[in-house]
């Protein structure tokens, strides 16, 4: 039975982490609704992440290969710097709208953990999740992925700090962000995804000395990786459904669901 309990929040994980709906808000609402200590479990967190991490690495290997090869490549063969210029030019622009998510993350980690328990204030960020999912209902913009500018990759990562906030989707965020600056539907979700590597490899990066200290991993190693295959599965076809609803403009659809949600949360815990 316990071992199952690992595999379900791996579903979970797998479930709410690429789809817009707040992974994070997800396991706060769990955490209090079945009053399950396994949620404190911070290595655990980390282990169905680097599952979904996983998968997600597998949908966008040819793009990351790509991208690194042109990014050193830029910097090393001064002559081929014009084929590379675009695809390092896109590197920058990842660069540049990850850092103010990974400076607001170290500043005020520790004020965002203090309000996780605040379900009043889940549901409100529920709320706001389901809003901005609506104002783009129509949106479908032109730009491609060259086509991103400098000041698109600011206002995108700046928006990106406010998915700190547990029940504030990450994935939900930044495609909005993307598609108010007008950038395609395609283009849109693959700046999205590409801007989780860096915050995904920096959030497990500030877990992973004292997983390795922990001597649970010793015995739990079992239901750690069962709960990170089932993660790392059920992101990758949840990513699909993702693409197809976002290719249809049916991106609206989550933010009902998100609106269910903040009502069922705001009247339940009051």
């Amino acid at each position: 039975m316990e071992l199952l309990k690992y595999i379900i929040l791996g579903i979970i994980q797998g479930l709410t982490e690429p789809l817009p709906i707040s992974s994070s808000g997800h396991l706060v609402l769990i955490k209090n609704l079945f009053n399950t200590n396994m949620l404190t479990d911070v290595n655990f967190e980390i282990v169905v992440n680097f599952g979904s991490f996983i998968a997600i690495l597998i949908i966008f290997w040819k793009d990351i290969i790509k991208l690194i090869t042109a990014f050193f490549g830029f910097i090393f063969k001064k002559e081929k710097r014009k084929q590379y210029h675009a695809d390092f030019k896109y590197c920058l622009l990842i660069i540049i709208g990850s850092i103010p998510v990974g400076i607001a993350g170290l500043l005020f980690k520790d004020k965002v953990d203090e309000f996780s328990g605040n379900m009043t204030l889940l549901g409100i960020a529920f709320l706001i999740t389901a809003i901005m999912l609506f104002l783009v209902k129509s949106a479908k913009g032109k730009k491609e992925d060259h086509d991103i500018t400098y000041k698109d990759a600011i206002i995108i990562g700046l928006l990106q700090m406010v998915a700190l906030t547990p029940g504030i989707s990450r994935s939900g965020t930044v495609l909005v962000g993307c598609l108010f600056c007008g950038l395609s539907r395609k283009a849109s979700l693959k700046y999205t995804f590409m801007l989780y590597f860096p915050v995904s490899v920096g959030s497990m990066g500030l877990g992973l000395i004292d997983m390795i200290q922990d001597n649970s991993l010793a015995t739990l190693w079992l239901p750690y990786l069962c709960g990170l295959i089932a993660a790392g599965i059920v992101t990758y076809f949840s990513y699909q459904w993702l693409s197809k609803m976002v290719q249809n403009g049916k991106l609206w659809k989550f933010s009902i669901y998100c609106l269910c949600l903040s009502i069922f949360v705001l009247f339940y815990f009051r």
